[in-house]
């Protein structure tokens, strides 16, 4: 490896200040505005730390011993360490920012595959678009490149709450950019966005049979018209007859094994010269030969892309490190492969609906038919040596132990929110006990061993992300009990679970306030100082199963997913993917490893969703319509 190659591939000192701001006209108007994310009081995160371990201690000396831990931490290293805090906020703008990034997100080494991405499975083209892959792709990059221009142009309509308009900052990094392994362990972005673009310039990479080539989204200072896209893509579509190597499939690797597979083949000058049009690129879209049929298939499609003939084939013809990869099937279904590390999903969720809207309206303008000096795509190679042949090699082979080693599941309730919200209750929270007392069912008499983990928004706040919801409670625990309890009336049922729930939106609103308990404990470790003692708080048993998060939970919505999902977020976990904004149904998505027993929890959320239905059906005295 050369000195050249190694300067090119080291990260940045400043690498999150290469993206532009976005325009300040109407898209970035509020962002100025946007307070702070606070420091909460040190007293109130230790008195949520300590109620929120009472569920998960296993015995009251148990639980005695950590709140002993905790009281010690308070007057002792953990004040010492909130005012070393409260100085690294005087200084920053974001106080979480880089250790989120770095921590969470750039200096993960598993694969990206399955750990960190997401996946949204799109709804079925409408009749009156065209319905071979090739108008599919051509649809959704003319639609793309039109939301690309107005988040370019400052145009984007910003996202908010009740409470007022929340951050847009991470619009910077959804267009033009990528993620870079890196060589001593920590990631980084690279943006290709520069201040003053408008969104009439700019190309995509479209990837067939593994072979990556450079289409031209826009001509002579216009976005290209839904139909010149479909002849660029088209010519793709006839002109990619055979599979080429499938230098997509490293960047499904460890992220070490990938840092050093990417300065071998960045060490060409054509190979740069190609890894710079894939990052530059505003997104990708990945033209699969599968054509799923189910929900299933069409979400692992989407997930990790299927194998055959024992070859990772969908994952060859990605590339994994896109914030944006859209994928078009054989059969014209499509959805996106979102990487997480600079942006949530929320931003891609409205990117999304806005971009679907959009070119399912019949009122849509397809642009230009086309011109006869429309460029051709252009085929992208790289040279592989003998050492890319043989990491490509590897990277299947770990790529396909993966994908083998997961499973999946799917249920959809027979009600969805209409029904809830007649019975005064939050979708989300009844969505989350039906997840408790499947869990609780599915656990039988074995002890709680992890916590459950909810997504909560902080991005009322500038550069807010997310913070997490404890869903575990001493409330939502009695409720569970009581439901199995046969001494227990429905009328007691009903109240623990109003208790369940209330608690659960006390936690969910405290959470979108940033005054949660993971971050801020988060932040106090960040700044221990090299040759300190760990408190002994941290290596507390109940605190560290408090944080294991056996439930990785989440909800998004859309009208146009009818899948999305992710993976679990440790070995004997489970993902929860679900949506409450249907009215007719709840939906959940089940992920972990094969040696979990994913279809007995699939079943016990089943199971459960109807005896809470049941119950408030019972409590009421009359049967609502399903």
């Amino acid at each position: 490896m050369t000195t050249s190659t190694i300067r090119r591939t080291q990260r940045p000192a400043n690498w999150k200040a290469a993206a532009p701001d976005l325009p300040s006209t109407v898209t970035f108007a509020a962002q100025s505005k946007l307070p702070k994310l606070p420091v909460p009081l040190l007293s109130d995160t230790l008195g949520r730390l300590k109620e929120s371990l009472k569920p998960i201690a296993w015995s009251d000396a148990e639980f005695q011993q950590v709140s002993r831990k905790i009281d010690e931490f308070g007057v002792g290293k953990g004040a010492e360490l909130h005012e070393r805090l409260l100085k690294h906020n005087e200084k920053s703008r974001h106080w979480l920012e880089q250790w989120w990034d770095d921590t969470g997100y750039m200096g993960y080494r598993d694969s990206v595959i399955i750990n960190i991405s997401y996946y949204y499975g799109f709804d079925s083209q409408p009749v009156h678009l065209p319905q071979s892959p090739a108008g599919r792709a051509a649809t959704i990059a003319r639609g793309a490149m039109l939301f690309r221009q107005q988040v370019k142009q400052g145009l984007v309509t910003p996202e908010a709450t009740k409470e007022g308009p929340i951050c847009m900052d991470t619009y910077r990094w959804m267009f033009d950019c990528c993620r870079v392994p890196g060589i001593e362990g920590l990631d980084w972005g690279v943006s290709h966005a520069k201040k003053g673009e408008t969104g009439n310039t700019g190309h995509i990479i479209v990837m067939r049979k593994n072979r990556f080539w450079k289409v031209h989204a826009t001509h002579k200072g216009r976005i290209l018209g839904t139909n010149e896209f479909e002849k660029q893509i088209q010519y793709i579509y006839d002109n990619t007859t055979e599979e080429y190597p499938g230098v997509g499939i490293l960047t499904a690797s460890n992220r070490d094994i990938w840092a050093k597979d990417y300065n071998e083949l960045i060490s060409t000058p054509k190979n740069a010269q190609v890894l710079h049009e894939i990052q530059s690129a505003a997104f990708i879209i990945s033209l699969d030969e599968s054509k799923p049929s189910d929900f299933i298939h069409h979400s692992r499609a989407l997930w990790h892309g299927d194998i055959v003939n024992n070859s990772p084939r969908g994952l060859r013809n990605r590339w994994s490190d896109k914030p944006v990869n859209f994928v078009v099937f054989d059969n014209s279904q499509a959805g996106l492969i979102g990487e997480h590390s600079v942006m949530d999903g929320t931003p891609t969720v409205r990117m999304c609906d806005d971009v679907l809207d959009l070119v399912y309206s019949p009122t849509f303008d397809h642009g230009a038919s086309v011109s006869s000096d429309t460029p051709t795509p252009e085929p992208l190679s790289f040279e592989i040596s003998s050492a890319a042949t043989e990491a490509i090699a590897k990277a299947d082979t770990a790529a396909r132990e993966l994908i083998e080693s997961h499973d999946m599941n799917y249920h959809l309730t027979k009600y969805g929110k209409a029904a809830i919200k007649k019975f005064k209750v939050s979708p989300d929270s009844w969505a989350q006990m039906v997840v408790q007392l499947a869990f609780r069912r599915l656990l039988g008499e074995k002890k709680r061993y992890g916590g459950t983990y909810e997504a909560a928004t902080t991005r009322k706040f500038y550069k807010g992300r997310t913070e997490a919801i404890r869903v575990v409670t001493s409330e939502a625990d009695a409720w569970v009990e009581s439901m199995d309890d046969k001494n227990a009336t429905n009328e007691e049922r009903k109240r623990l679970f109003d208790a369940a729930t209330k608690m659960h939106v006390v936690l969910a609103k405290a959470g979108g306030n940033a005054q949660g308990v993971d971050r801020h404990m988060f932040g106090l470790k960040s700044l221990l100082q090299s040759g300190e003692e760990t408190p002994e708080l941290f290596n507390d048993p109940v605190f560290q199963r408090s944080s294991y998060w056996v439930l990785s939970t989440s909800a998004i919505f859309s009208k146009h997913f009818p899948v999305y999902g992710w993976g679990e977020v440790v070995p004997d976990g489970f993902g929860v993917a679900y949506m409450t904004g249907f009215d007719d149904y709840l939906q959940y998505t089940i992920t972990s490893r094969k040696e979990m027993p994913n279809a007995e929890f699939v079943n016990e959320i089943a199971k459960a969703a109807e005896d809470v239905y049941d119950l408030h059906v019972a409590v009421r005295g009359r049967k609502a319509k399903l």
